[in-house]
């Protein structure tokens, strides 16, 4: 299976980020995800629905909202109406998991779910059956530009045994200290789909960069 690469926007330049969207496009990136923060569940704070929106008039790659906020139970709409095509939300701030994946289905959008990386991964097993992306977080979120953590390769093997025991075949996911190396490691345990941040906007060209990390994980996940 071809392993997908979302570049992550939380590392480009934001004063150009509709033309680093469609460099990332061009770049062959297969979806774009996006970090939606809060300053409460994480500390930091990026950008909302109106972002969202104009990236959707600037792209016409899927875009995955991963709501690290705390009230996503509640405001989950606001980025389904700005036309996210992935919604991601983190068991660890959703009172009720399996109805806001169920409702994002009901949209017409796709429902991730989202574990930090000590989050137990009995969570997948409740809503396997009901998502389309589990997003493995492999260093603790907020920010960028950090270490992979390496039991994450452990919980990407776990969850890809877990969904195939379950019969359903979500993409799983991988988010943090993604690069060219981490990418071949990633894969072969059985992710996906990987996000990569500064490894790609950080470069001096991008998408060698992009093809760089396509090249690794492709090669481990054969």
């Amino acid at each position: 299976m071809t392993v997908k690469i979302a570049p992550s926007l939380l590392s480009c330049d934001f004063s150009r980020l509709g033309e680093e969207a469609r460099l990332m496009e061009k770049a062959g990136a297969d979806l774009l995800h996006l970090d939606v923060m809060d300053g409460h569940f994480v500390e930091n704070l990026t950008f909302g629905p109106p972002v969202i929106k104009a990236l959707k008039a600037a792209t016409s790659l899927p875009l995955d909202a991963h709501l690290m906020i705390t009230n996503a139970d509640r405001c989950v709409d606001w980025y389904l109406d700005a036309g996210a095509d992935y919604v991601t939300v983190h068991v660890e701030a959703c009172r009720h998991l399996e109805r806001v994946v169920t409702h994002i289905r009901e949209r017409g959008a796709k429902a991730g779910i989202a574990l930090n990386p000590a989050t137990p991964l009995e969570f997948i097993a409740e809503v396997a059956d009901k998502v389309d992306l589990i997003l493995i977080m492999s260093v603790n979120p907020g920010f960028g530009g950090q270490s992979f953590i390496e039991r994450s390769l452990v919980r990407i093997a776990e969850a890809d045994e877990m969904c195939r025991f379950a019969g359903v075949d979500p993409l799983i996911a991988v988010d943090g200290g993604i690069n060219a190396e981490t990418a071949a490691r990633a894969a072969g345990a059985g992710a996906t789909l990987l996000v990569a941040g500064n490894a790609i906007f950080d470069s001096a060209d991008p998408a060698a960069a992009l093809a760089d990390i396509r090249s690794s994980a492709d090669a481990a996940s054969q």
